[in-house]
C-alpha cells in the first residue's frame, strides 16, 4: 500500500490518529480498495472507533500488486505510542511539511512514514507492525429502531454543558423529546451532586426516528475525543457516525444495562461485540 497526503489532509489524518489514541492503545491499519481505514478499540472492548479515508482524500492512493495477488488483506496492527509522536504537533506539520507519504512493506513488516518538508528536508520513520486480523465492530446500525441526525454544533453544544470529569451520560429518547443527562451510580445522593439535563424537541433534528422509548447510558469520554456528533443510531449499543465524500467515521459504544428504568416496550439486547475478521 502506498498513499500520499498534502496540505490540510495531513492535519486531518493526524487528528484522526490523535482521536483514536484516546480510545485504545493499538492502531489497526487496514488498506482496502474503498480506502484506508484506521481503527482502534479499548481494552475492555466497550468502545470502538474507525476512520475510513476514501481514495479521493489522498493525492495518491494505490494498493501493492503483492496484495492484489494475495488472497487476503494486509494484516497490520501498530502500537499507538509508536505512531502518535509522528503527528503530535499539528501546527509544526502544517507550517513545515509539504507532503506526507505512507507505505506498508509486508516483506519487512514495517510501515514507512515520510515527511517531505521545506528546504529539501525529508524525515523518514520506520514503524514495525504486528500481524493481526483486521478489526471490525459487529453492529448493524440499519436495524436500529431509533435514529437521530443533526448538525455537529447541536449535539456538541449539549455535551459541552457537562463537566470534563463526567464519565457517563444517559440519553433518553421518546416521540416527544430527546434528553441528555449526567449519570451517577450513587442515585441516593442527589443532594451531594450537580444534576445536568438538556432536552431537545424533535423539530431541532434534521432527521428524527423514534421506534421505541429508550434510555441508554454510555461513556462520554470516548465520544468527546472523536468530535463526531452528526448521526446517532441506537438502542443497544449506541453508534455515532459521520459520512462525507472523502471520510467516513464511526464510533460504537457499549451501554450500561438498566433493567429498573427499562419499559415494557424496550427489548433487551446484548451489546455488539468487537471481533477480528
Amino acid at each position: 500500500m502506498n498513499c500520499v497526503l498534502e496540505g490540510n489532509s495531513i492535519k486531518a489524518f493526524g487528528k484522526a490518529i490523535h482521536a483514536l489514541s484516546r480510545v485504545g492503545d493499538e492502531l489497526w491499519l487496514d488498506p482496502m480498495v474503498k480506502g484506508l481505514a484506521l481503527r482502534s478499540v479499548n481494552s475492555a472492548h466497550s468502545a470502538y472507533a474507525c476512520f475510513l479515508f476514501s481514495p479521493l482524500f489522498f493525492q495518491q492512493y494505490s494498493l501493492d500488486s503483492v496484495r492484489e495477488q494475495d488472497s487476503g488483506p494486509i494484516k497490520c496492527k501498530l502500537v499507538m505510542k509508536s505512531v502518535l509522536p509522528l503527528f503530535r504537533c499539528s501546527t509544526s506539520i502544517e507550517r513545515s511539511v509539504k507532503q506526507c507519504q505512507i507505505s506498508v512493506s509486508t516483506g519487512s513488516d514495517r510501515v514507512i512514514v515520510q515527511f517531505f518538508c521545506r528546504h529539501g528536508i525529508t524525515k523518514t520513520y520506520n514503524v514495525r507492525f504486528l500481524e493481526s486480523e483486521a478489526l471490525q465492530a459487529v453492529f448493524a446500525s440499519h436495524l436500529c429502531p431509533n435514529v437521530l441526525k443533526a448538525p455537529a454544533r447541536l449535539l456538541g453544544n449539549m455535551v459541552k454543558h457537562f463537566h470534563a470529569s463526567q464519565e457517563e451520560v444517559t440519553l433518553s429518547m421518546s416521540a416527544l423529546r430527546v434528553s441528555l443527562r449526567n449519570y451517577n451510580e450513587g442515585r441516593n445522593d442527589h443532594m451531594k451532586m450537580m444534576h445536568t439535563e438538556m432536552s431537545l424537541h424533535p423539530d431541532e433534528f434534521d432527521y428524527f426516528q423514534a421506534g421505541v422509548d429508550s434510555d441508554i447510558t454510555f461513556c462520554l469520554k470516548e465520544l468527546r475525543v472523536t468530535g463526531l456528533f452528526l448521526e446517532a443510531s441506537f438502542l443497544v449499543p449506541v453508534c455515532f457516525s459521520v459520512e462525507d465524500m472523502v471520510l467516513e467515521a464511526t464510533v460504537v459504544l457499549a451501554t450500561l444495562a438498566d433493567f429498573e428504568s427499562r419499559g415494557p416496550s424496550q427489548p433487551t439486547e446484548t451489546p455488539a461485540p468487537t471481533t477480528h475478521r
